[in-house]
């Protein structure tokens, strides 16, 4: 999972940077690959480690976080985009992005773990 964020960012970045057609549209089609698998891994963790009678609740939680995410993000990256243009932007979200799962992966060992765990089953 922290892995395909990573991903994700890279890809950014690489948008944010690119001043080629294809190059662009391979990276935005990639990060889309590793964002589905971010959002997979990350559903079936729930689904899998979350006690049966919590699962509604949890869940309900989960799409409340997701949802608000989304327009801070959005909000995020209007400001952003004013402040530095759009393509500056884009590539230092993607570099925070990097910079932050690698933290997460290194700080939060449980989760890296967890993540390794499903990936080799």
């Amino acid at each position: 999972m922290i892995m395909a964020v990573i991903g994700f960012g890279v890809c950014m970045v690489v948008f944010g940077l690119s001043e080629w057609f294809w190059l662009s549209f391979l990276a935005l089609f990639l990060s889309g690959v590793f964002d589905g698998i971010s959002v997979n891994v990350r559903s079936n963790i729930l689904q899998f480690k979350i006690p049966h009678e919590m699962k509604g609740r949890v869940n309900s939680v989960n799409s409340v976080f997701v949802s608000s995410s989304n327009e801070l993000g959005a909000f995020e990256s209007g400001v952003t985009a004013h402040w530095w243009g759009p393509q500056r932007a884009v590539a230092i979200g993607g570099m925070v992005t990097v910079g932050i799962a690698t933290m997460v992966y290194f700080k939060v060992k449980s989760l890296a773990k967890l993540t390794m765990k499903y990936e080799g089953s």
